[in-house]
């Protein structure tokens, strides 16, 4: 592990950044990896473009978590009016201000409304149809982001969206959480209908299995697997330089393995 530069017990969880030489820093909760330095844009351009390529003019935009800030990042890429932010440890932000520059770049843009505050809370006692896009940006269903995985979240969340509004959420592994995995897939699709919630897969050396998700659900007629401009994808990919999103790779990513459909029951599902 070598150097540990930042290494603190919070109300909350154990926050640590360690050095390593092959992945560079990476934050570390609870001793579970959230993101290096070396990989970290698979996550974060996939938790991002997806959704907001696809949404026409995404104006307001809620990020829950993602408190090393590289959720942010990729989101203040569009001309959005405003981002909330809301994590509920400080000590997240604080180790990735001084430690994880490249990933909390953009905690000082005007536009960012960034807020230490329990996101279960705040989702809960917002305005109906606040936002157009809600980036759910937790770690694994245990210890505070355990109610990120439940239905009345997820129903806040919904009403919380405005009409053709986008969630996206981080969907854990389909090979090492298959429990969590299915669970929040089934509680999408109760709430926001079957044909409204899309999964999809990219690459994440630094997490178990390699193999990761997110899981999107729309408000609205809305395949987000499809329903984006695949030309404004390539030109913004090229203009911002992107490193793992693409149009290509947008489309790709909601193609799922076989294992994967039968585990979601979506073997007889029209894509």
């Amino acid at each position: 592990t070598g150097n540990i530069p930042f290494n603190e017990t919070s109300p909350y969880q154990i926050v640590r950044i360690f050095e390593s030489p092959e992945f560079g820093r990476f934050l570390a909760l609870n001793n579970m990896v959230m993101c290096t330095e070396r990989d970290e844009f698979h996550y974060h351009e996939m938790i991002v473009h997806p959704v907001m390529q696809v949404h026409a003019d995404p104006k307001r935009v809620l990020v829950i978590g993602g408190g090393d800030g590289g959720t942010v990042r990729e989101v203040l890429k569009y001309p959005v009016e405003k981002v909330t932010m809301v994590e509920i440890d400080e000590a997240v932000v604080r180790a990735s201000r001084e430690f994880l520059p490249t990933m909390s770049c953009e905690f000082n843009n005007p536009k960012l409304d960034l807020r230490i505050a329990d996101g279960i809370q705040y989702v809960k006692e917002i305005e109906e149809a606040s936002f157009d896009i809600i980036i759910v940006d937790g770690s694994d269903p245990v210890g505070p982001a355990e109610g990120l995985f439940t239905a009345d979240f997820y129903r806040n969340c919904m009403r919380a969206l405005r009409p053709e509004g986008l969630l996206v959420t981080q969907g854990e592994s389909p090979l090492f959480q298959e429990k969590a995995f299915t669970e929040l897939n089934q509680c999408l699709k109760k709430i926001f209908g079957r044909e409204q919630v899309r999964t999809l897969l990219f690459y994440a050396p630094s997490y178990p299995s390699g193999m990761w998700s997110h899981q999107v659900a729309v408000k609205g007629n809305i395949n987000p697997a499809k329903d984006f401009s695949v030309e404004k994808a390539r030109l913004f990919t090229k203009e911002k330089k992107l490193k793992y999103y693409s149009e290509k790779i947008h489309t790709a990513a909601f193609e799922l393995p076989g294992f994967v459909k039968t585990m979601l029951k979506e073997t007889d599902q029209a894509k």
